[in-house]
């Protein structure tokens, strides 16, 4: 038997106003999405955007429904509105905001899935700017650090 230590490196910053202008306006963009989130059951509305190679900006929010399985988070929502207007462009960073500003806003284990295979099906990582409490912004170089044994075919 051999123990093992897993370490994440990750960005904090405590304000918006330290975040390079590039990455604040892909926060914004994932903000205005939060007018199209529809979330009646959990009133937990969330936001994302998608910055592509090609330079492009496309944005996502959730989508409930009431069988609540059918539910779409923004990052897949996303990410699916980017592999359908540009499936071969790869995307370079995501966004993630959510409407209550004292939460993290992580993704969850299934977006996590979709975003670790669509870094592999790009061979290009996707950097993760998430929401924290209180203005803050959480920077991670690839969702391998939040899903570090991801699974593929």
């Amino acid at each position: 038997m051999q123990q093992q230590k897993l370490v994440i490196n990750y960005l904090r910053y405590d304000n918006r106003e330290e975040i390079p202008l590039k990455y604040r306006e892909l926060l914004k963009r994932a903000e205005g999405s939060l007018t199209f989130s529809y979330a009646p059951y959990s009133n937990f509305h969330v936001g994302a955007a998608v910055e592509m190679q090609n330079g492009e900006i496309l944005t996502g929010s959730n989508q409930e429904n009431a069988a609540y399985p059918m539910c779409l988070c923004a990052e897949r929502t996303a990410l699916a509105v980017a592999a359908s207007l540009y499936p071969q462009i790869a995307p370079l960073a995501m966004a993630i905001v959510g409407a209550k500003k004292d939460l993290m806003i992580s993704p969850c284990g299934a977006c996590r899935q979709v975003i670790w295979e669509t870094e592999h099906k790009h061979g290009q990582k996707i950097q993760l700017w998430v929401q924290g409490p209180h203005d803050s912004v959480y920077v991670f170089d690839s969702v391998g650090d939040l899903l570090p044994f991801g699974f593929k075919f």
